[in-house]
């Protein structure tokens, strides 16, 4: 990877594709375009690499993703996932899930579906970290940090970036992968659908008297989802990462609270299931929006990952839908470019579009649709909820389904995720 390569002010450079925002989901992109020999140009504004020597060690980051097993094997592919695996990934083979109201409760087993794990928790630096030193071994890709886009322009068959300091990029294809906020979205006029949640998010490590045992649990709580996510720290499996999605007036209550009182609150939500609580880290927090771009493509532009959509936390399947996106997209691409057709061509970013849109709009609406089902305060809905979960427990050939579908299994997968 040619890393950070110095520009004259006001130079233009050309590429095939460029890939604003260097995150997960861009890197991802970026890995697959350049394995196929496509000359990649990723724009990361942030100002430096990750650290690699630092990530994966210690205390965990607090910040993390539960990758799927299709998200597992589209990173193997990449040759990312045995860095990752050499740093810190956390396997859970089952699930638990119940009413904090009522008694609805169900468990999902990786067995039941004859697989050896339903997913990885593990800390966001590490996937990116793993990506970044897979990059490094692509001759076709060039990562220039600290880069920031302030205008685009269409010229010709071309897409021109003008960054802050001057310089000019230019190739047939861009992709916004710069994030929920997505400044590179907004300059080419795209809108973009929003819906508050009412929620905010707070994410911490603790330490947990009992062992998790390989199972990720979440309650459905008055205010909002409460997850524990099942961390190994040096074979430790008493290691969690949580995320506590509640109403913004509940969230200011906890955040006051001191270290040993917001474990004693996190205590009594997880019904002492994983006994006495340590929190370990600094809680941090964030608002909740559900976003979605009304299109994901315009001439020579598409829209990967956060900047297209943004989803609920409570299932995890966020960065799992951007990877989907990413490894369609670039499918397409080297298909296109395979039969000779200019990378940026409207009918290869109108297969994408079709591919994606259908499968991240139904899951953001089943988030959305879980969201105000477990919120309700209805008595008739309450009991609803609680039957239902108690009985597709009991169904197996549902549970099946539901099983595969938080794997990923669903529908037509990219070659790179089957």
């Amino acid at each position: 990877m040619k890393a950070d390569e110095e520009t004259s002010m006001d130079e233009t450079t050309h590429d095939e594709v460029i890939v604003v925002g260097g995150g997960m989901v861009g890197a991802v992109l970026a890995a697959l375009l350049g394995e196929a020999g496509i000359s990649v140009t990723v724009l990361d504004a942030r100002p430096t690499p990750l650290a690699s020597d630092d990530v994966g060690r210690g205390l965990p980051a607090p910040r993390v993703s539960a990758l799927t097993p299709v998200s597992q094997r589209l990173l193997t592919h990449l040759g990312a996932w045995p860095w990752m695996a050499e740093r810190r990934v956390s396997p859970y083979q089952g699930m638990r899930v119940w009413d904090g109201e009522g008694s609805g409760e169900i468990a999902f087993e990786a067995a039941d579906i004859g697989l050896r794990e339903l997913g990885h928790i593990v800390e966001n630096d590490v996937v990116l970290a793993g990506l970044e030193a897979r990059l490094a071994a692509l001759p076709s890709v060039t990562q220039r940090y600290g880069a920031r886009v302030s205008g685009i322009e269409r010229e010709g068959e071309a897409q021109t970036l003008t960054l802050d300091d001057g310089d000019r990029w230019t190739a047939p294809l861009v992709v916004a992968a710069d994030g929920a906020r997505s400044p590179l979205r907004r300059l080419a006029g795209i809108d973009v659908s929003e819906r508050e949640t009412g929620h905010v998010a707070l994410v911490t490590t603790l330490r947990c008297e009992h062992g998790h045992g390989g199972v990720a649990r979440q309650v459905f709580l008055p205010d909002g989802p409460l997850a524990f996510l099942p961390l190994r720290v040096e074979e430790d499996d008493r290691h969690c990462s949580i995320v506590w999605s509640t109403r913004p007036e509940h969230a200011e209550r906890l955040l006051a609270l001191d270290p040993t009182a917001f474990a004693e609150a996190l205590n009594a939500a997880m019904e002492g299931r994983l006994g006495e609580i340590d929190v370990l880290d600094e809680v941090h927090h964030f608002p909740l929006t559900q976003r979605h771009a009304r299109e994901y493509t315009a001439p020579g532009l598409a829209l990967i990952g956060d900047a297209a959509h943004s989803i609920h936390p409570l299932a995890g399947q966020g960065v799992n839908l951007g990877f989907l996106d990413a490894a369609v997209l670039a499918e397409e691409i080297i298909h296109a470019r395979q039969r000779g057709v200019a990378l940026g061509d409207a009918r290869t970013l109108a297969r994408y579009a079709r591919r994606r849109r259908g499968d991240n709009a139904a899951m953001l609406a089943l988030m959305d649709g879980f969201r105000l089902l477990f919120g309700t305060q209805h008595p008739a809905l309450r009991l609803i909820r609680n039957v239902g979960l108690s009985s597709t427990d009991k169904l197996m050939p549902l549970k099946r389904i539901m099983i595969r579908q938080a794997a990923g299994e669903r529908g037509e997968l990219p070659a790179v995720c089957r």
